[in-house]
């Protein structure tokens, strides 16, 4: 359900932010790379415990790095016409992205506790 809502809410916002629609994909475009940088820096094993707060540092910091540069390099090439748009689908999709990745993970961590689960029986 909650899939169909996103889908529905993307292509809702993508028919009203038509005349800008360059705002609105470089807002999408950068939400979803920077979240996704983020989380794949974060959420890295390690064997070092004591490494986690300087992983979320450092993943908040790549966030907010691969944001300013695109903001700056979107507004060079005049890709951004409405910074409202640009800010509200940076939003949205910031927080999309963010519960796709973590749904992801849930995934793929249900799936991996099933396949030792089997194995174990085995």
């Amino acid at each position: 359900m909650a899939f169909f809502l996103v889908v529905f809410l993307s292509v809702v916002g993508g028919i009203l932010a038509g005349e800008h629609v360059h705002s609105y994909m470089v807002g999408f475009s950068l939400a979803t790379v920077a979240v996704g940088c983020c989380y794949w820096l974060s959420f890295r094993h390690t064997n070092y415990p004591q490494l986690a707060l300087l992983l979320l540092i450092s993943g908040f910091a790549v966030k907010m790095g691969i944001t300013v540069f695109g903001v700056m390099w979107s507004l060079e090439r005049e890709l951004i016409a409405s910074p409202f748009v640009f800010a509200l689908s940076y939003l949205f999709f910031s927080l999309v992205a963010t519960y796709g990745y973590f749904k992801y993970r849930e995934f793929v961590q249900t799936r991996m506790a099933a396949v030792k689960a089997r194995l174990q029986t085995t």
